[in-house]
């Protein structure tokens, strides 16, 4: 029966075949234009460690002040100091902890017709592997005995073995960082988290894959700078052991805290840390902390961009008036077939057989709108990056549940855009019309 109506709402759409072109252009262009910003809102939004977000937290140490707090609305600031990064590290009360920064090493490749060139590159503590859940197709990450012993080791990512060993296991073999050889210990498998939560507050939260782990020790010890922002209150004077010492800020750290009996004695830790620096005389302040999950801190973070939320607020209005057309389109069409729909009710059709048979054409112009907002998403999906940052376009991809959803945006949008049209038609008084005709 829903194959003899749906075929009986072909036939009707093909003698009216400008008006059912205008229906399915306007589904088509408004499914088209929310679709596609909902792919790049999809993927800024996304949830980059789902299995362990609730459990991998950011804690934050107000080693400024309540002035400098007062200007950020109370809150501490977003990056911590060598000296608390170092204490925190010390005392070990998490489970798994790193502090970490984007170090800027060269690569000098061993074909000295290459230039040296740069890659992200990051200095970090042996537990940030297990930590991220970074995957290895070859070895493994570094101890804490190398970091104890600041050992020249260093893990690559998967293009960056690509670019240098041709994808072979490099695991044991020597790479080139600013003229020192580092031992290759573990290749990592493609990891490539976004946002990037890790780091959002150097990155935004989009940048290209990491490529390059090499032990946060070792750096400080050949005194490599920081790639990312490093932020003073106050000048720390000149030389590399005064900047280290100071109150600038520009590492981050993350800790593992399991349970939520972990995560509540760890703000406890970080406000008797606190008070202990204030006994100490280098806080004048009372303690003030954050300590804040994976998804806590993209929202504070705001690593949504604006304009991808504005965009798709914009792009559902559009997606409503383009139904609010589609329903007059199919008034319209309903109604001129009064006499048609007056003829079956007199030869027994119920409304209910008017209803399935007006909605079932319904959903024939849903699935050509659909086809057509699909073909039309891919276009927007290419073009993202005309609007949107380079970073942040890439990640709009139109995938399987894109297209899947994509088609029953539309089925379902000119579905229920079709009930009143469809309800005015059942309404339609046998008698009269065969009068009338």
């Amino acid at each position: 029966m829903f194959a003899y109506y749906f075929q009986l709402g072909l036939r009707s759409l093909r003698k009216n075949p400008l008006l059912t072109a205008l229906m399915v252009m306007a589904i088509g262009f408004g499914v088209a234009a929310s679709m596609t910003t909902y792919s790049v809102f999809r993927a800024t939004s996304n949830n980059p460690i789902p299995h362990k977000s609730s459990q991998l937290y950011v804690p934050q140490i107000d080693n400024w002040g309540p002035e400098d707090a007062q200007q950020n609305q109370g809150e501490p600031p977003r990056a911590m100091s060598y000296t608390d990064a170092i204490g925190l590290m010390r005392d070990r009360k998490a489970a798994r902890q790193t502090a970490l920064y984007p170090a800027g090493l060269s690569i000098v490749p061993a074909d000295a017709s290459q230039l040296p060139f740069r890659e992200n590159t990051y200095g970090v503590y042996a537990d940030a592997f297990p930590m991220f859940d970074i995957p290895f197709k070859y070895g493994r990450g570094w101890t804490q005995a190398d970091d104890d012993a600041h050992a020249q080791v260093a893990v690559i990512g998967q293009q960056l073995n690509e670019k240098l060993f041709r994808g072979e296991n490099s695991v044991g073999r020597e790479i080139n960082l600013d003229g020192r050889a580092y031992r290759i210990v573990g290749v990592m498998d493609h990891w490539d988290p976004q946002p990037l939560f890790f780091d959002a507050v150097n990155t935004g939260g989009f940048d290209d894959p990491t490529q390059l782990f090499v032990p946060f020790t070792r750096m400080i010890e050949l005194k490599v700078s920081t790639n990312g922002n490093n932020n003073c209150n106050k000048d720390p004077g000149t030389g590399w052991d005064n900047w280290l010492h100071s109150e600038c800020i520009w590492l981050g750290f993350w800790a593992e805290l399991p349970t939520k009996a972990e995560a509540d004695a760890y703000r406890n830790y970080l406000n008797g840390y606190c008070a202990e620096q204030q006994r100490a005389g280098r806080f004048k302040w009372a303690p003030n902390t954050r300590l804040r999950n994976v998804v806590e801190w993209l929202d504070y973070q705001k690593v949504v961009p604006p304009e991808a939320k504005i965009s798709l607020l914009v792009a559902l209005g559009f997606l409503v008036i383009c139904l609010v057309n589609t329903i007059g389109l199919l008034l319209a069409k309903f109604l001129r077939r009064s006499s048609e729909i007056g003829v079956r009710r007199a030869l027994g059709a119920s409304r209910k057989e008017i209803y399935t048979q007006f909605l079932m054409e319904a959903g024939a112009v849903g699935l050509a709108g659909g086809v057509l907002g699909l073909l039309l998403t891919g276009v927007g999906v290419y073009g993202i990056s005309l609007i949107f940052d380079p970073q942040v376009a890439r990640l709009a991809k139109l995938d399987f549940p894109l297209v899947l959803l994509t088609m029953l945006v539309a089925i379902l949008a000119t579905v229920i855009a079709a009930f009143y049209p469809t309800w005015r038609a059942a309404q339609v008084q046998p008698a009269w019309q065969l009068k009338s005709n």
